[in-house]
């Protein structure tokens, strides 16, 4: 599996706080070895994020991706539930 970031994700991560890029790098590291670890809480999106799904970052943050057919993911957007889910 290999992991791609979206322009609009690599935006959003350097206007993130120190310690949510700490986590991240972290939760990155364990989703390439288990996307599925129970720590991450990934999930489908539904309504207008179908096709997206979620993995827990901390706290209130969360980052979003998309599964392409070979396997490969690119993750889109992080944020807080509020930024995300608006």
């Amino acid at each position: 599996m290999q992991i791609g970031y979206s322009e609009n994700f690599l935006k959003q991560q350097e206007k993130a706080l120190e310690h949510v890029r700490i986590l991240l790098k972290e939760r990155i590291r364990i989703f390439s070895r288990d996307k599925f670890d129970g720590v991450l809480n990934n999930h489908k999106l539904m309504g207008k994020m179908k096709g997206l799904r979620s993995i827990n970052i901390g706290g209130d943050w969360h980052a979003l991706f998309v599964e392409l057919s070979s396997g490969d993911v690119i993750f889109k957007a992080i944020g807080t539930h509020s930024q995300l889910y608006k």
